[in-house]
């Protein structure tokens, strides 16, 4: 039977995200809004509006939540066929709350249903027939049969020559930053496509020299996106720098989400044909329209708000 697979595929855990209205502390707050987040389907979201085909599977519990979760997805264009709701298994929750203005993440995820993949759910033809795939380092962190999973994938995704971007999203309420980097920086060095963020790359590789972070950046093969580096991207590409101006923000509303939709735009930049430099000009108009809404994805353009954007010229010459 033919399997028919979308450009991009990616996968990982998705939660139920209760937030508090009005940026509030929990403790003082009597009512929460009820969302869904998670890195993986934030992008894969973010990539649908933007015009990209793509699938997003991971496993949610078959609970309200996991129910929401996976008809929400859906609805925006995403294929879900390989996405699994477990029985008797757990959706993980997340509550965000601001506290003296600060905003501060609680996680319940431990046992869940997503911590519970494992390398025999994945679909070899699913994957080996798409363009791009997509993983990030909190799969690898929340459980070791996750890790298995996402490692088994690259190597799916290597064999087909199916190209390979990998966003390390470090997570260090996962795991130890020692742990971290005995199973990301491998990863890196298998990427087509690598996205660190200039923090992240300071803690994987022990350093805050520049010279010794993009000397290790230059011995890997992938095209390196660094992103946060003195209010600009970094692309290293064959020998090769250019840096990249953060597109600006007219108001900053809420940070989260900000990352997953540079990486949306980054991929379906690339998707279109375009150069990484270009894409990445993409993903930093996608970046700085997310910051400007609330919420993990619903501030996520569609491809209109973005390319409106793009032509304007006195972006590109300031």
């Amino acid at each position: 039977m033919t399997v028919q697979s979308p450009d991009l595929i990616t996968f990982g855990e998705t939660m139920a995200l209760f937030m508090t209205p009005e940026f509030r502390a929990l403790e003082h707050s009597s009512a929460l809004e009820h969302s869904f987040g998670g890195a993986e389907s934030n992008v894969a979201i973010g990539a649908a509006r933007l015009g990209s085909s793509v699938g997003w599977f991971g496993a949610l519990g078959h609970d309200p939540f996991g129910t929401r979760i996976l008809k929400a997805i859906r609805g925006e264009g995403v294929d879900v066929s390989r996405a699994r709701l477990l029985a008797g298994e757990q959706t993980g929750l997340m509550f965000r709350e601001s506290i003296a203005g600060k905003l501060a993440v609680h996680y319940y995820r431990k046992h869940s249903a997503a911590s519970r993949m494992e390398p025999q759910h994945l679909d070899q033809a699913y994957i080996q027939g798409a363009k791009l795939l997509h993983v990030t380092g909190i799969t690898a962190a929340i459980s070791e049969t996750a890790r298995n999973t996402m490692l088994e994938a690259v190597r799916m995704a290597k064999e087909a020559g199916v190209t390979i971007c990998f966003d390390p999203n470090l997570r260090l309420k996962l795991w130890s930053v020692e742990d971290a980097r005995r199973v990301l920086l491998p990863i890196a060095e298998e990427a087509d496509y690598f996205l660190p963020g200039w923090d992240e790359l300071q803690l994987l590789y022990d350093t805050d020299s520049e010279q010794d972070i993009m000397a290790r950046l230059a011995k890997l093969k992938a095209v390196s996106v660094v992103k946060g580096y003195n209010g600009s991207t970094v692309v290293l590409e064959r020998g090769s720098r250019s840096d990249v101006p953060f597109f600006p923000a007219e108001k900053v509303v809420d940070t989260v989400g900000a990352g997953d939709g540079f990486c949306a735009g980054f991929l379906s930049g690339l998707l279109r044909g375009r150069t990484a430099v270009d894409a990445v000009r993409i993903a930093s108009i996608c970046g700085s329209l997310v910051v400007q809404g609330r919420g993990d994805w619903e501030a996520l353009p569609d491809w209109q708000a973005v390319e409106r954007l793009l032509e304007d010229r006195a972006w590109v010459e300031r």
